[in-house]
């Protein structure tokens, strides 16, 4: 018998004083019980119990000891419930990074409905719209809307296709616009991470056009680039949903709707498990089925 199930037989027996009730309770013999508790005695050198045919009590020395080693047992009583509740589906924590506007206006119904499903799960949501080192920062999982991945170091899983549109403010010199010859580019206003800028390249599907963008303007939030973009500041090209509200009540245009961006993913990546823990696993998959609706009610 290993220490620790000969410690909380002890405890146990301790607690209940009846050997025979413990063995119930632990699914032993009370012979098995009677052993292990004088194998425990023997590796101290010390009676923990005295025993008459009628009670079983402790001795002085098992009271202290008793009294000693329950914090110690009850604390691995606590890490091991705690390692195998983050083995299950419906038990555990989640720590999730996700892109800022994507976590404020899309993630809260997802999560509100998983977490109804399986209240036992805890959340703790960073927001940031750059990428994150997803081993050295602690994350379980992010949510990112990106080109294609190319990191081998992680696991990566595409969710759903993500649309790219260039919007402008209605009524600015850029809304008319018939062919990407009419940008130059400090007009457009880019997404930047990094510091870098970005390259634009557009298809009407018979010839293409590129551009270096960010050269007058560039953020780290698509918000910020939508807002310049609404007060005529420039074109942003930013993914459609992003924009969908803006479109809706006029504050931004499509422009140049016959040329198209390449397309990003929305994407879940994960730490290299070897396989998902059934937490992750089950977030995952109803993340997944949610995100259909969110994409269908914009288009």
């Amino acid at each position: 018998m290993n220490d620790y199930k000969l410690l909380r037989t002890f405890l146990l027996a301790a607690e209940k004083r009846n050997f025979a009730q413990v063995a119930r309770e632990l699914d032993m013999t009370p012979a098995a019980v009677t052993r292990a508790i004088a194998a425990l005695e023997e590796d101290l050198g010390v009676q923990l119990f005295v025993r008459t045919t009628r009670q079983v009590s402790l001795t002085t020395d098992g009271a202290i000891f008793a009294a000693q080693i329950q914090p110690a047992v009850q604390a691995l009583d606590n890490a091991r419930k705690d390692v195998m509740n983050t083995h299950k589906a419906d038990h555990g924590r989640l720590r999730i990074s996700a892109p800022t506007w994507f976590g404020r206006q899309v993630l809260p119904p997802i999560l509100s409905a998983f977490k109804e499903r399986y209240p036992k799960i805890s959340f703790e949501i960073s927001l940031a719209d750059g990428l994150v080192d997803i081993i050295d920062d602690d994350y379980d999982l992010a949510i990112r809307i990106s080109a294609a991945p190319s990191d081998k170091f992680t696991i990566w899983r595409k969710i759903s296709v993500v649309r790219r549109i260039l919007v402008a403010a209605p009524g600015s010199r850029f809304a008319d616009m018939k062919h990407p010859n009419e940008l130059i580019p400090d007009d457009c206003l880019a997404y930047s991470g990094d510091s870098k800028r970005e390259t634009w390249t557009l298809s009407d599907g018979s010839g293409s056009a590129t551009f270096s963008a960010g050269r007058a303007f560039s953020a780290n939030s698509g918000e910020v680039l939508a807002s310049m973009a609404a007060d005529g500041a420039g074109v942003a090209m930013l993914p459609k949903f992003h924009v969908a509200e803006h479109l809706r009540t006029g504050r931004l245009v499509h422009v140049l709707p016959d040329w198209s961006p390449p397309d990003l993913w929305l994407t879940l990546y994960y730490p290299p498990y070897q396989a998902l823990p059934p937490r992750i696993a089950s977030f995952s998959k109803f993340f997944e089925q949610q995100i259909p609706a969110f994409f269908s009610a914009i288009e």
